[in-house]
């Protein structure tokens, strides 16, 4: 048993070598078979990709000889441009040159014409001196015997022939002089006339005289106490924050602002209705409400400006000009609104420029910017003009607009007649009837006043105040004052008028000088 175990054993390890050497001799045979395999695919490959490079050598060929031909065309056309532009070149130069040398013949020719008239003019010349020659000689001859006759020399005939035509001409240029002044005189005013009534007739504008006071209206006198507040405190806030006086009287249903600052007392007036309706009335409200008006009124002053340049068509202003003319909605002089004085301002100048034949934009930008200043002559010392002036000079306006503005009030002078439709048309928007209002204080004391200025002046005798002081009549005593001094006189007072008194409109001065002769029949 043993004995075949160990055969069993013995053949199994046999089987199981012949087992393993039948695997191995297979794996070999499926290696070598892959191997062959995938060198035929490599091959395969290889060829494939040796085919592909021909073509794809093949087809750079062509299209290298595709690209050498165009390129060969593309030469061959710009070739031919050139060698045409270079025709064309020759056939100019060749034109130049044959007009060259026409022009050439043309100044020969011109030179030896030139040469011949030389010879011509210088036989003239001499012939000319010649004749001139002679003439001398006889002119001696005559002025001898003129000197012969006469007694006298040329040089003392000539001395008085001269002094006689000076004297002549000194009078005739003296009576033509006086007739010519006369003459535009009586033509410039009634030119003047025409045209300042031709503009006023055009423009009829509204007047309405402003007061320094708003009136707003309660829903009851219950109301004051709440404006009013404890211990006034709600009535001193308001007073703070506005700036504004606040006076509660015994009007049913209303109080008054009063002030003399049109916004201020505009945003016053506004806030106060806001708070009245509202019905919330404490410090801190009134505060908000009053700053919230005041950004309003900021934006209500842009768009006034704005809408004004649109009305009368002025465009290219500067923003910071278009919000002072909205300021000019609140302000006032003599009560009378000046952003409405501005515009009908503007339109007289414009209207008298068309006449004159001057540039109307001009004179009417002129006219609309002439009070300018007063939007910020609070803030800025001196005349509102030269103020309005120096602010269209930083804004950007032209020279003939800073002269209308700067120079309506004669504070400078100028060539330019844009500073005297300006003026013209102020005083005649200010002279209007109703335009402009006055207290009777005020009246009476700028009465005295120009009265006072006329009285310091020496030789005069006694002034008087007319017409509501629109006229001041002088009289000057005859023994100290000529008729040329009351002229000079006369224009004296005028100026000091205008530099120390404020007044609407104009001041006619007349001076009036006489001689009384008194005998008495006995």
């Amino acid at each position: 048993m043993s004995n075949t175990a160990m055969f069993v054993m013995v053949g199994g390890v046999v089987g199981m070598i012949a087992m393993f050497f039948a695997g191995w001799l297979t794996f070999k045979r499926l290696s070598e078979n892959r191997v062959m395999s995938a060198e035929k695919q490599a091959e395969k490959i290889v060829h494939d990709a040796e085919k592909e490079a021909e073509a794809q050598k093949k087809a750079a060929i062509l299209e290298g000889k595709e690209e050498w031909f165009r390129a060969k065309q593309k030469f061959q056309k710009e070739t031919q441009s050139t060698r045409q532009e270079m025709q064309n070149s020759e056939k100019r130069l060749a034109e130049r040159e044959a007009n060259l040398n026409r022009r050439v013949d043309l100044l020969d020719r011109k030179e030896k014409d030139l040469h011949k008239q030389e010879g011509e003019l210088g036989k003239l010349r001499e012939e000319v001196d010649e004749a001139r020659r002679k003439v001398q000689e006889s002119l001696r001859e005559q002025n001898a015997r003129l000197e012969r006759i006469a007694g006298m020399t040329a040089d003392e005939a000539k001395q008085l022939l001269i002094t006689n035509m000076e004297g002549e001409a000194r009078s005739a240029a003296a009576r033509s002089l006086n007739e010519i002044r006369e003459a535009a005189k009586r033509n410039s005013e009634r030119e003047a006339r025409r045209i300042m009534t031709i503009a006023i007739q055009r423009l009829a504008a509204d007047h309405s005289i402003e007061s320094t006071v708003s009136v707003v209206a309660l829903p009851s006198d219950e109301m004051k106490g709440r404006i009013i507040g404890r211990e006034g405190r709600n009535i001193r806030a308001f007073e703070t924050a506005t700036g504004i006086d606040v006076i509660i009287d015994d009007t049913p249903e209303a109080v008054i602002l009063s002030g003399f600052d049109p916004v201020r007392r505009e945003v016053a007036r506004v806030a106060l209705e806001r708070l009245v309706a509202d019905g919330r009335i404490h410090p801190g409200r009134i505060e908000e409400v009053v700053e919230k008006a005041t950004k309003e009124m900021d934006e209500r002053i842009r768009e006034i400006g704005e809408q004004t340049c649109l009305d009368l068509n002025i465009h290219g202003t500067h923003m910071d000009v278009v919000k002072m003319l909205g300021r000019l909605r609140y302000r006032t002089s003599y009560g009378q609104n000046i952003l409405e004085h501005s515009k009908e301002v503007a339109y007289l100048s414009s209207m008298m420029a068309a006449e004159l034949g001057l540039d109307t934009q001009i004179a009417k930008r002129a006219g609309l910017f002439h009070d300018i200043g007063k939007a910020v002559d609070h803030e800025v010392e001196g005349p509102h003009a030269l103020i309005g002036m120096d602010v269209l000079r930083r804004c950007g306006e032209t020279l003939a607009v800073l002269e209308g503005v700067g120079f309506h009030h004669n504070d400078g002078e100028s060539d330019s007649p844009y500073p005297v439709l300006v003026q013209a048309a102020d005083a005649i928007s200010g002279a209007r009837p109703g335009a402009r209002r006055e207290t009777l204080e005020t009246y009476v004391r700028r009465l005295e006043k120009l009265e006072e200025i006329a009285d310091a002046f020496p030789g005069v005798e006694k002034a008087y105040a007319l017409q509501a002081g629109r006229e001041i009549r002088i009289m000057v005593e005859h023994k100290h004052v000529d008729d040329a001094r009351a002229q000079g006189l006369a224009h004296e007072i005028a100026r000091k008028i205008e530099k120390e008194l404020q007044y609407p409109g104009q001041i006619k001065v007349v001076v009036i000088r006489e001689t009384r002769a008194v005998e008495y029949a006995k």
